[in-house]
């Protein structure tokens, strides 16, 4: 299997604290990752190294084959924030127009790819609605368009389920599942163990900028004494 993300020995500190401790992921492209933690436990700070906003010193961080901060590594990913501040006059479609136009992408793909995207995520109805009237939920789903507009090959996503209703995350499960069978890598953050036990191939968790676990999903399977939840609170307690 190719590499989509490659982590080797990353350490990243701020001051005298290490965000990141010697950090080793492997993750293959067609592969869904679950980076699960506890709040300071390194996992924003990584993904700032996989965006290529923040540099290790030392060890190295590869995605598709080379430094994140490439522009044309970068193009090839698609990031949705945790939170994400919109212009609350703009609707779904002026959204996407204008992060299009960020990428590059010429105006018959952005409304190409609009259409595609708005009908996905569930909001093809409310492609004309000011952002302003959406609530938390509509605009994660905006913001998930978003993070798939330009047809990435890694997506790297921070908690995409908060303020998603039960249907929604259904639907946003499904999607997923459909993009890694046609061949994207994800990547994403979360505080869910239940989402990410149904979602992942595999997961991470992180305590104080160290990895204390990684595996895949399947090898959670067993007589239930293993599930996510018990494996996250074991590594909780020795950390």
């Amino acid at each position: 299997m190719e590499t989509a993300v490659e982590i080797k020995d990353a350490t990243l500190s701020f001051g005298g604290t290490k965000a990141v401790d010697g950090l080793t992921l492997t993750l293959g492209k067609g592969e869904i990752l679950g980076f699960l933690g506890t709040n300071g436990g390194g996992k924003t700070t990584t993904i700032k190294m996989l965006l290529g906003l923040l540099r290790p010193d030392s060890g190295t961080v590869s995605v598709m084959g080379g430094a994140p901060s490439d522009p044309a590594v970068r193009a090839r990913i698609g990031y949705m924030p945790e939170i994400a501040y919109y212009y609350p006059y703009l609707n779904a479609r002026e959204l996407l127009s204008f992060y299009g136009g960020l990428c590059g992408m010429d105006s018959r793909a952005i409304r190409s790819r609009t259409d595609v995207l708005l009908e996905a995520v569930g909001l093809a109805d409310a492609a004309k609605r000011p952002l302003r009237t959406y609530s938390k939920g509509m605009l994660q789903r905006a913001g998930i368009a978003q993070a798939l507009l330009a047809d990435p090959d890694l997506l790297v996503l921070d908690e995409p389920f908060t303020g998603l209703d039960p249907l929604a995350r259904i639907h946003f499960r499904e999607l997923m599942r459909s993009l890694r069978d046609g061949g994207k890598t994800i990547f994403f953050s979360s505080h869910e163990l239940g989402e990410t036990e149904l979602l992942c191939d595999k997961v991470a968790i992180m305590k104080k900028g160290r990895c204390f676990y990684q595996g895949t999903v399947g090898a959670l399977a067993g007589d239930g004494e293993r599930n996510l939840e018990r494996i996250f609170l074991d590594v909780l307690e020795r950390g």
